[in-house]
């Protein structure tokens, strides 16, 4: 008389496989189905699924007269300078006005750089490619472009190098040429040789603007945003936008908290 099979055989019956196979693959299914993507419970009225990123449809404009001025300047202007304190928009005025130019075809390239320089504070060995450890840095402007443009977009012009982020190291040897946007953030943390050596990139029927805030300098040493707001005076195509501490629009603290800061210096 033959034996029955063992509970723990069973097991491995190719049937008993199947029926796992097709419970995981059911199991899939319902994640795939768009019906199973639930709103999520936020104020932000623009967040309506958990994979639909934040983007606004409405046409961009200035928060404020000082603003207007500096998005008139990078309009006209081969060079802008945007300087100014924290909160001014100095930064999403320019990665503004670059996805709207990027996205009208007024352009055909965006580079996004600054130097790689951190905020008092090492932050130690980072995983991953240049790409993922540079995005530390450029994520305000990613965050920029996607509310712009939309994430899908963003991604898509990354991959086919339509959007560039790269150190400010890296723009060595590049030449900024026809149809591109550049945007050199957090300027004030660059050397004097690095403000040469970005200056010397700039091409012809290229569009550059440079934001920083020399108080905020990261580095030791002279100041390369200082010292090219002094050798650029007078020369024709460019403009030096200056941002006062009125023109914070990020919050009524933010000013408060920098006059507290300017009293104790």
């Amino acid at each position: 008389m033959a034996k029955k099979p063992s509970s723990r055989r069973a097991l491995h019956h190719p049937r008993h496989n199947d029926t796992k196979a097709l419970h995981r693959r059911h199991q899939a299914d319902k994640f795939d189905d768009p019906s199973n993507i639930y709103p999520l419970n936020t104020r932000c009225h623009h967040t309506e699924t958990a994979y639909l990123p934040p983007r606004c449809e409405q046409p961009f404009s200035a928060r404020t007269p000082a603003q207007q001025r500096y998005i008139n300047a990078i309009k006209r202007h081969c060079l802008t300078f945007g300087i100014g304190p924290a909160g001014t928009g100095k930064s999403y005025c320019a990665g503004a006005l670059a996805a709207e130019a990027l996205k009208s075809g007024r352009i055909e390239r965006i580079i996004l750089t600054r130097p790689a320089v951190e905020a008092g504070e090492q932050l130690g060995f980072l995983p991953g490619d240049l790409n993922e450890k540079f995005a530390v840095y450029i994520e305000a402007f990613r965050d920029i472009l996607n509310e712009r443009l939309g994430a899908g977009t963003v991604n898509y012009n990354l991959r086919h190098g339509r959007i560039l982020a790269a150190p400010l190291a890296f723009m060595r040897g590049k030449t900024f040429g026809p149809d591109t946007f550049v945007v050199l953030d957090e300027a004030q943390n660059t050397t004097i040789a690095q403000m040469k050596m970005f200056l010397t990139r700039i091409g012809e029927d290229c569009k550059v603007v440079i934001n920083g805030d020399i108080q905020q300098s990261d580095i030791r040493g002279p100041n390369g945003l200082a010292d090219a707001l002094q050798r650029v005076k007078g020369l024709p195509d460019v403009y030096v936008h200056q941002f006062e501490r009125d023109d914070i629009v990020r919050s009524g603290l933010v000013r408060a908290l920098i006059d507290r800061y300017e009293m104790a210096m």
